[in-house]
C-alpha cells in the first residue's frame, strides 16, 4: 500500500497521469474540489476509473482545496432536501452545520458575549448620572446588551 505521507514525484507523476494530460484538466480538478464524486468525475471525463482522480488529487494536494470547500458538499445536501426523502432534523443540522463554516472552510463556533463592564465604560458622564439618578439605560445599552426596562 502507498503511503500518504511519502511526497510524490511530481514530473513522473505528471509524465503518466491521464488527468493532467486532458483537455479539461482545470474543470476536473474543480469538480474533484467541489466534491462530486470521483467515479462520476471519471465516467463524465472518459478517465479510466476514479483511481486516477484520486492519484492526481494526492499529487497535487487537491484534498486539502476539497476539505476547505466543504460548504459546497453541504450546499448539494441542503440544495437536494427538496428532491430527496431526508428528515427535517437532517436539512437542520446542514443548515446549522454550514452556518459554522467560513469561506475558508474553517468551523467557527459563534458565541456572544457583552461586558457590562465595557458598556458602563462606553458610557457619558451624564448617562452614568441618569442611571444613578432613574436608573435608565441609554437606548444603545439596552440594544447592545439586550437589556429590558
Amino acid at each position: 500500500m502507498k503511503d500518504p505521507e511519502k511526497p510524490v514525484n511530481l514530473g513522473r507523476h505528471q509524465r503518466n497521469c491521464s488527468v493532467c494530460f486532458h483537455a479539461d484538466r482545470e474543470e476536473i480538478e474543480a469538480d474533484f474540489i467541489a466534491w462530486r464524486s470521483a467515479a462520476t468525475i471519471a465516467t463524465e471525463y472518459g478517465l479510466g476509473d476514479r483511481a486516477s482522480i484520486y492519484r492526481h488529487a494526492h499529487a497535487l494536494g487537491l484534498f486539502a482545496k476539497r476539505q476547505r470547500n466543504i460548504r459546497a458538499a453541504l450546499e448539494r445536501i441542503i440544495e437536494k432536501a427538496g428532491e430527496v426523502d431526508v428528515t427535517a432534523s437532517a436539512v437542520v443540522a446542514a443548515v446549522q452545520a454550514y452556518a459554522k463554516i467560513n469561506s475558508a472552510g474553517q468551523w467557527i463556533d459563534r458565541t456572544e458575549q457583552v461586558s457590562l463592564n465595557d458598556l458602563f465604560e462606553r458610557m457619558t458622564t451624564q448617562e452614568l448620572e441618569d442611571y444613578a439618578q432613574s436608573g435608565a439605560l441609554p437606548q444603545w445599552f439596552r440594544a447592545t446588551a439586550g437589556a429590558s426596562e
